[in-house]
């Protein structure tokens, strides 16, 4: 199996939530919820005007009945500090009296109770082994840098605790813990996008989505990167205990209860230089001037060519059709402007190319999962004078 290179950098998404239940007349898909993506697996309906929504939502129950009240957390062989300490500060902090949150049944779980080596130049020591993870509700599975080390008696404990009911959850690498669980198989999922590649390529049999924060596929939950790991606990308590309970522990861990987009805005996709041959002369021309007309027509010209020549040659030199290859050159400009200028968003429209904020907002949304907007909020360096 491919190891994973484990990215530091944090990782702290937008989302935007698209639920399905899969519950539709004559539906038959199975039930996924996927959190972090502008799409949604079965149709929305339109909302009545001046019907406000009711955002609590009542505590739901496993197949067996039970609700989360009892909780392991897995710990392996290089696991990842901060990955094992979300699962910490959520599931396992104390009671909290003006939170009016509940408390949980939590323990720290080794393959064996003793030292387990850590990531990061410091290794934890657990007092209970894999025998506590067949008593929860939850199993919870930290990331490890080395998930290609993981032992088959942790690969059996967390089989069997997803076949007595348990809920599995994890996020970021972690994944690939349940892809050697067979967890994934038929599945959706989610990991870090630096991982997605592989974790794809390791486990044909699931479906690997890079954009979302996380992913609720039949009582497995699998989480983004490691921030993600939140959103993936906050979506598993809001489903158990309701909305309310869901922000009480957000305002607690001083965390959104709910964050807008998803994963792409943060893969960095600047504008690129292409390994194209005898296009190259206009590509490098185009790029230079993104602002005007660059349709297939003024390119072929530009380039002596007749448009099919040029549309055949375009594809053959670069991979892509001029029109996305153009789209995806203003969307890395506009990016730059976004990060490194005070330009209004309609000024920005304009430089890059898409002419009007509205066309921006479009194709901006469909490729980075979030506005240009809340983009420059999050990613804004430019100094406000």
């Amino acid at each position: 199996m491919p190891v994973p290179v484990i990215a530091d950098e944090p990782d702290v998404p937008d989302d935007h939530r698209g639920d399905g239940d899969g519950a539709g007349d004559g539906d038959e898909e199975k039930e996924c919820d996927v959190h972090g993506s502008y799409y949604s697996i079965t149709d929305i309906l339109p909302r009545v005007a001046d019907m406000p929504l009711n955002i609590d939502i009542l505590p739901t129950q496993g197949e067996d009945g039970r609700v989360i009240e009892n909780v392991a957390a897995v710990v392996t062989d290089y696991v990842e500090p901060f990955g094992i300490g979300l699962f910490c500060e959520v599931w396992g902090e104390e009671e909290h009296p003006e939170d009016h949150a509940p408390t949980f049944d939590f323990a720290v779980c080794g393959p064996q109770p003793g030292r387990v080596r850590g990531s990061n130049g410091f290794d934890i020591y657990v007092e209970h082994g894999l025998e506590r993870v067949a008593e929860a509700d939850l199993v919870a599975v930290s990331p490890s840098a080395r998930p290609d080390l993981v032992t088959e008696p942790v690969l059996d404990a967390i089989r069997a605790a997803h076949e007595g009911g348990a809920r599995i959850l994890t996020h970021c690498t972690g994944a690939y813990i349940l892809g050697r669980a067979g967890l994934l198989d038929g599945r959706r999922c989610a990991t870090h996008w630096r991982h997605a590649d592989r974790l794809a390529a390791a486990y044909p049999n699931a479906e690997v989505d890079p954009d979302v924060l996380y992913v609720d596929d039949e009582r497995v939950f699998t989480g983004a990167g490691c921030a993600a790991g939140f959103d993936a606990c906050l979506h598993l308590i809001r489903m158990e205990y309701g909305a309310k309970v869901a922000s009480a522990f957000a305002r607690r861990i001083v965390v959104p209860p709910q964050r807008d987009g998803g994963q792409a805005q943060y893969v960095r996709t600047p504008v690129v230089e292409d390994a194209a041959d005898t296009l190259e002369p206009v590509l490098a021309w185009a790029r230079e001037h993104l602002d005007e007309e660059l349709d297939v027509e003024s390119l072929a010209r530009r380039a002596l060519m007749s448009p099919r020549t040029f549309a055949r040659r375009f594809r053959d030199e670069t991979g892509t059709t001029p029109h996305h290859w153009v789209t995806q050159q203003r969307l890395g400009l506009a990016e730059q402007l976004l990060e490194d200028t005070r330009l209004g968003i309609d000024e920005v429209a304009l430089r890059s190319g898409f002419g009007n904020a509205a066309t921006l907002r479009h194709h901006f949304s469909s490729a980075r999962g979030t506005t240009p907007r809340d983009y420059r909020r999050a990613f804004g360096c430019a100094e406000v004078s």
